[in-house]
């Protein structure tokens, strides 16, 4: 809990909340202009082939587009020595089912890629009750060309658009460091051809995870300083649920 909160009249809050609009609005406004240059970056073609694994079989980048000229794929942290997937990455999956539903009826496919072999992601997915299509990349470059899983012996270390030494420089916990990281792809299909458009990572796809945006907008937030009670979805006492 805050210690110290400020307490007011009606109108005292209505003259606040009103100043606030102004900046949602904003920030609205400047997001609509953010997704507007989303857009307008330079399609890159990929002459590289990747080959994953899925529920279906074996598919090519191509093939997870399924008939769809887009694709989104979210890179869901699952080493091939886990168990289970990232708890963080898991609660952001828990809101895939439903949006990947009217994602693919607007031309756009959805699927999340780990390393993972493929029956663990299906057994952890079958666990946690989920349907949207997963495949395993844990047999080609995919997470490391696109810069999700970090070893220095694979590939040069590059996270969020910086090298090791701006890491490093900016974070010291970093020194050193090697596995999964989470992050969002766009892809293009056009004439045959895939097309990288976009990718995002660490809070570059905040908004994406539901949880945050609606504790955003709870008396106290976040309250990141705590993670403690942070858990995968069946882990919860049975009493939260």
């Amino acid at each position: 809990m805050v210690e110290h909160h400020r307490i007011g009249t009606r109108a005292e809050w209505l003259n606040a909340r009103l100043e606030l609009l102004r900046a949602e609005k904003e920030l609205t406004h400047l997001n609509d202009e953010l997704a507007r240059q989303r857009r307008e970056l330079p399609w890159v073609r990929l002459d590289k082939d990747y080959t994953f694994d899925t529920d279906g079989g074996e598919a090519s980048l191509e093939d997870l587009f399924r008939g769809r000229s887009q694709l989104l794929v979210y890179h869901l942290m699952f080493d091939p020595d886990w168990d289970e997937a990232c708890p963080s990455c898991s609660a952001i999956a828990d809101g895939f089912d439903e949006t990947h539903l009217h994602l693919q009826n607007h031309d756009v496919a959805f699927t999340a890629v780990s390393r993972a072999p493929l029956d663990k992601l299906l057994n952890y997915r079958g666990r946690m009750d989920w349907s949207f299509p997963w495949a395993s990349s844990g047999r080609s470059d995919f997470n490391y060309d696109f810069h999700v899983t970090i070893d220095a012996s694979v590939a040069p270390v590059e996270y969020n658009y910086r090298n090791q030494a701006e890491l490093e420089a900016a974070d010291v916990t970093w020194r050193g460091w090697s596995g999964e990281m989470p992050g969002m792809s766009a892809f293009a299909l056009e004439d045959g051809l895939v097309y990288h458009t976009y990718s995002a990572y660490s809070r570059g796809f905040d908004a994406l995870w539901t949880m945050w945006q609606w504790l955003d907008r709870a008396p106290l937030g976040r309250n990141e300083g705590d993670m403690s009670w942070f858990r995968r979805h069946d882990q919860y006492e049975k009493s939260y649920r």
